[in-house]
């Protein structure tokens, strides 16, 4: 059984039987008193934690001159529960100032990048890490998120635009964008709660559509000169020009998405994370039953050191300039470039009358907005129609004339 021994008025201890607390046991302090008539007794502590007798004595006093005034903590419970309180309001607050203090460029390498490499594909990531090194970072990397204001976005869209620079309104926009992206997500960690400041920048509009695309004799010239180059690249070129796939497309192709049997090609992972299916016309399916069929898992098209290719190669564009299809257009809109393949085959589609809703999940498109720029070359089939519209209507009223009479 527990023996208590006094400590003075209102203060108990009990005394370890073993642990001694320099040449004395070590004692168990205990407050004892009475609030609104109710019995309260609460632990101090420990004699070896730094309680004696009269700091009991002390801590007592208070409590009861906080019950006299009606002030402050009543029972050591409330005094406790108010200390903690404090602790952890002083805490999120430390917490709250070393966010705060984090700047762009420290969120952008510690947070943004690495959850980036997690789901963006692996140039995009690497376009992003490189707007940032080049440009954002020069202009407010060693700021924290809270100091960066609309004036330095228009600071950067200066630099991006100088004449020393002098880059594109569509780098300018790409730039915005990843900047943008990194706000947003710190704004999601709770490190700013204002919008983006680039909402408040205006930056040069651009029309970066490419209206060129390459006739047939055109095509036909750079497949013979290709053919004589390289396989490879005269393979890749030709799958653009008759399915419309984009370069990073082709160069994702793996043997078990092609089936020449049914002449489908699965487009796996495609821009926007979806996947669609292209159908082979005779040439293409002529092409892969000629070629040297690897595992389901091997790449189509591998680079020379047989992984996944990340570039068309420089032969394509040598092969373009020494066709001259280029010669005396300075627009580099109109320029044939790989490209030009995925636009040549959405173009001859619309020439030969097909709708642009089926151009559009050809080519993979995300919206119809994309797929509008082939709808001028739609005009004569649409004149077509309204004059078949027109045929019926004759035919169907042959011997009706319609007349104005005149009052």
């Amino acid at each position: 059984m527990t023996q208590w021994h006094k400590g003075g008025q209102g203060i108990r201890y009990r005394e370890h039987p073993t642990r001694k607390h320099g040449v004395k046991p070590d004692k168990y302090f205990v407050l004892r008193y009475r609030i609104d008539g109710k019995r309260h007794e609460e632990a101090l502590g420990w004699a070896s934690e730094g309680w004696t007798a009269q700091k009991a004595i002390v801590e007592l006093s208070k409590l009861k001159q906080s019950h006299k005034l009606a002030e402050g903590p009543r029972t050591l419970k409330e005094k406790r529960e108010k200390a903690r309180a404090q602790y952890d309001t002083e805490v999120q607050k430390k917490i709250r100032e070393e966010q705060e203090s984090i700047t762009f460029a420290q969120y952008f390498e510690q947070v943004y990048y690495p959850i980036a490499k997690t789901h963006k594909k692996e140039h995009t990531y690497d376009k992003e890490e490189l707007h940032v090194r080049l440009w954002i970072n020069p202009v407010v990397g060693n700021k924290p998120f809270r100091e960066i204001k609309p004036f330095d976005l228009e600071r950067l869209k200066k630099k991006l635009l100088d004449d020393k620079n002098k880059k594109s309104p569509r780098t300018v926009q790409y730039v915005f964008a990843t900047f943008r992206q990194v706000w947003n997500m710190a704004r999601r960690d709770g490190l700013v709660i204002e919008e983006s400041p680039t909402k408040k920048v205006k930056i040069p509009k651009f029309d970066n559509k490419r209206q060129r695309f390459m006739t047939r004799d055109e095509e036909q010239a750079l497949l013979t000169k290709l053919m004589t180059k390289s396989l490879q690249v005269h393979h890749i070129a030709l799958l653009s020009l008759r399915t419309g796939m984009r370069a990073s497309e082709i160069f994702n192709l793996k043997w078990g998405h092609i089936d020449t049997d049914n002449g489908r090609i699965l487009i796996m992972d495609a821009k926007g994370d979806k996947s669609r299916v292209a159908f082979m016309t005779d040439d293409i399916k002529a092409m892969f039953n000629e070629m040297n069929r690897q595992g389901p898992d091997a790449y189509v098209f591998p680079s020379a050191k047989g992984v996944k290719a990340k570039d068309v190669s420089d032969t394509f564009a040598r092969t373009v300039n020494e066709l001259k299809l280029n010669e005396g257009i300075s627009d580099s809109r109109q320029h044939v470039c790989f490209h030009t393949c995925r636009h040549t085959f959405a173009s001859r589609l619309a020439e030969s009358g097909v709708d642009l809703y089926t151009i559009k999940t050809l080519l993979g498109h995300s919206t119809i907005t994309l797929t509008e720029r082939y709808s001028h070359l739609s005009e004569g089939t649409l004149q077509n129609a309204v004059r078949t519209l027109e045929q019926s209507i004759k035919q169907a009223q042959p011997d009706k004339v319609i007349r104005m009479d005149k009052k």
